[in-house]
């Protein structure tokens, strides 16, 4: 049992993280450097020596340039489809199969904003679909609750599988005691196939959580903006939120079991966008009456900012380049370079020789940092960013873009990136000391500790709480990422201490990455800014911690379940 001093100190860089962004409102560009030097000054009365310190602060660094090369080209070739119109027609298209609210918001904010995140992430769904939104005549506050809410259960699965790729992958990739246990005696073959069999619980949880995940979308615009103030309209539209959630649900889960992480939320989008749209326009699931909100008169002044609703926004994908109309284009021809995106990163992953090729060219490797005998690496071409970085040239020509929307573009992918840089690089290195503060002084690390002490007090409960603590994770710092850098070491160790298995307890961690994106403090202020509307983050909170409660109870109930099903002598 640690000391009270060893437990204040291992937990001093999250209590730093905590008030700095909850308490202070700092931004995640100003805390998380404090929280670096206050992990140093943990890593110092720890034992860590300065080579330590630094090399683990490298490893970190690096780590966390991986992610940004993979943000960096997701975020680019998504401007540059708005810069060249696709954008706009493809939401123009989902948008004109209905009028109705309802159908829009399952279409838009459930499919569309899934498939955003699925190739995007970092909580780009909600500042696209925001505005969208507004666009079409959604007040501006019923627009961002919604546009937050609907695309939780692609999250996990962000930007291409950045979570678990990086989150999981790179950090215990980079433990040598948790790769032999994993390698050893769980009987993985490899990190990556033991990190595929947590993407299959994570996908397992949402699917069954995320059952009625359309529905609270809808309900949530029905009950608080609606002119009944009631969800009995959203009961109307059940049978098509059941129905998109099954479309989506199938290949999202059979991807997330036998394809691995990178692939749950972009393929299930696209089929269950694909399948939706062709059952709407076949005719089926459509509402008897039209569902409208009421006249913009009636309308709280706080549901309303610096923008009116059927405008055209700054962040409005609805708008060319130079102020003037989308240039003309097909749907097929919008949608190309999704689908060769998807074609391709499937065959980066799934075809052997393919992919020997790209992690063995351009790898940028530094191993026995300072003679720690840490190491860490980015292999350029197998991320997902070149991929992206390919489409985003491909698509100039195929889509006869300027030069002045591709620089845009790229202005655009600059002025988003940029704030996340300074974040992750810290946010990253403030974990690997952390981590590394064990193999330092060949004894138990800092989150060894805190893992030891939560399984003392809670117990076999604890997988209860799994989904929470990934959930404060993502709520400290806006990124399921992030929050599984933070804490999935933390969950493995308590796993370990109660005997509970590990990859329903990590699988629960990534679930509850996603959760915590709901209230994130910089997700809800930027989705807020994009619509004019800075300065009510507390409204917005507040409603969120509605689909919040939901999806963490019933998440930490299917972690009890699991658990004792699968593995009942933990209980």
């Amino acid at each position: 049992m640690a000391s009270l001093v060893e437990l204040l100190v291992a937990i001093s860089p999250l209590v730093a993280i905590t008030v700095l962004m909850v308490g202070l409102y700092w931004p995640a560009t100003r805390a998380m450097p404090v929280a670096w030097l206050v992990a140093i000054g943990a890593g110092v009365y720890w034992g860590m020596n300065v080579q330590w310190l630094a090399a683990a602060s490298i490893v970190g660094f690096i780590t966390a340039t991986n992610i940004l090369w993979i943000v960096f080209g997701a975020i680019l070739l998504l401007y540059t489809l708005r810069e060249s119109g696709a954008f706009a027609v493809i939401s123009q298209g989902f948008a004109a199969v209905s009028e109705d609210r309802r159908v829009q918001v399952v279409l838009l904010v459930f499919l569309m904003g899934s498939f955003i995140e699925g190739a995007a992430g970092f909580g780009t769904p909600a500042a696209i679909i925001g505005p969208l939104l507004v666009g079409l005549g959604f007040p501006p506050m019923a627009a961002v609750v919604v546009a937050l809410t609907g695309n939780l259960m692609a999250i996990t699965f962000g930007a291409v599988g950045t979570p678990l790729i990086i989150g999981m992958i790179d950090i215990f990739g980079s433990v040598n005691r948790i790769q032999s246990q994993v390698t050893g005696e769980a009987g993985f073959a490899s990190i990556a196939a033991w990190v595929n069999e947590i993407a299959m619980w994570a996908a397992t949880f949402h699917v069954i959580v995320g059952v009625m995940l359309p529905f609270v979308g809808v309900a949530m615009m029905t009950r608080f903006f609606g002119e009944e103030r009631s969800i009995r309209p959203a009961l109307e539209v059940l049978p098509l939120t059941l129905f998109a959630w099954a479309a989506f649900s199938v290949p999202y889960w059979l991807t997330a079991t036998f394809l691995g992480p990178e692939f749950p939320a972009l393929l299930g989008a696209m089929v269950g966008l694909f399948v939706t749209v062709g059952a709407l326009r076949a005719g089926f699931f459509h509402p008897d009456e039209k569902w409208e909100f009421a006249p913009r008169s009636a309308w709280p002044d706080h549901w309303v900012g610096d923008i009116e609703p059927g405008e055209s926004t700054d962040e409005s994908p609805t708008v060319a380049a130079d102020g003037g109309a989308v240039r003309s284009m097909s749907l097929s021809l919008a949608w190309t370079p999704y689908v060769v995106l998807a074609v391709l990163l499937v065959l980066t992953r799934a075809w052997d020789p393919l992919a020997n090729v790209l992690t063995s060219t351009l790898v940028l490797e530094w191993t026995d940092i300072l003679g720690t005998g840490l190491g860490e690496s980015i292999q350029v071409l197998y991320l997902p960013g070149a991929v992206f970085v390919f489409i985003h040239l491909l698509t100039i020509p195929l889509h006869g873009m300027s030069s002045r929307e591709v620089k845009d573009a790229w202005t655009e992918t600059a002025e988003k990136v940029a704030p996340a840089v300074v974040a992750l690089l810290f946010a990253v290195a403030t974990v690997q000391i952390m981590l590394q503060s064990g193999e330092a002084i060949s004894g138990s690390s800092m989150l060894i500790v805190l893992s030891n002490t939560m399984a003392d007090v809670t117990g076999a409960a604890y997988p209860f709480l799994a989904p929470l603590v990934g959930a404060l994770g993502a709520f400290l710092a806006g990124s399921n990422t992030v929050s599984d850098i933070l804490f999935g070491t933390f969950q493995y160790g308590v796993a370990s201490e109660i005997g509970a298995p590990h990859t329903i307890l990590l699988g629960a961690q990534a679930v509850g990455g996603a959760i915590g994106n709901l209230i994130a403090v910089h997700n809800v202020v930027a989705a807020l800014a994009v619509v004019g509307l800075v300065g009510e983050e507390g409204r917005v909170i507040r409603l969120e911690l509605i689909p919040l409660a939901y999806y963490a109870a019933f998440s930490g109930l299917l972690a009890l379940l699991f658990s004792y099903v699968l593995f009942p002598g933990v209980f």
